[in-house]
């Protein structure tokens, strides 16, 4: 079963689902340099009801919001990953900054968020989640684990030259 799918197909998945009374998870990220805290952030959202639903960030997105450089994995490699890891059932990318467009068509019961992600700045996904009766858990990141941490590590430890990687 192939779990990348765009957006028409999850709806179509989540009304049989919904019909079937399966607990819908959602979280979202860019899930990009895929490390162990990601890891556990799935398996914790996947154990919050009976599908996980990853949104992945596209190229474009990233780029528009953490800058040049970013990201190092190309969108449907960090979705084919990600499709790759047993906690997940279905992956979608998508095109905008925030994924209220595709929580809004999927409408999740949960919506988990880790802890990489200021709780002023998704009170947006918070509240329209609640709209339809859902919810948001958050769960912490293990301190030290990002990609941005990983990125950095690399450069103190390698340089930026190129030439080390050849």
């Amino acid at each position: 079963m192939e779990k990348v799918k765009d957006i028409r197909e999850v709806e179509k998945l989540v009304a049989t689902m919904r019909a079937d009374e399966q607990v819908i998870v959602t979280t979202n990220g860019s899930f990009d340099l895929l490390h162990c805290a990601h890891v556990n952030l799935l398996d914790k959202a996947k154990q919050e009801g009976d599908v996980l639903i990853v949104l992945v960030n596209s190229d474009d997105s990233i780029q528009r919001n953490k800058g040049y450089g970013r990201p190092i994995i190309p969108e449907t490699e960090r979705a084919r990953m990600l499709a790759g890891l047993r906690a997940v059932d279905y992956v979608v990318i998508f095109p905008e900054d925030k994924p209220l467009e595709y929580l809004t068509r999927i409408k999740p019961h949960i919506h988990v968020k880790g802890g990489s992600y200021n709780p002023k700045k998704i009170e947006e996904e918070q509240a329209l989640v609640a709209g339809w009766g859902g919810r948001c858990k958050y769960f912490e990141f293990e301190a030290g684990l990002s990609t941005t941490k990983i990125i950095e590590r690399i450069i103190e430890r390698y340089g930026q030259s190129e030439e080390i990687f050849i």
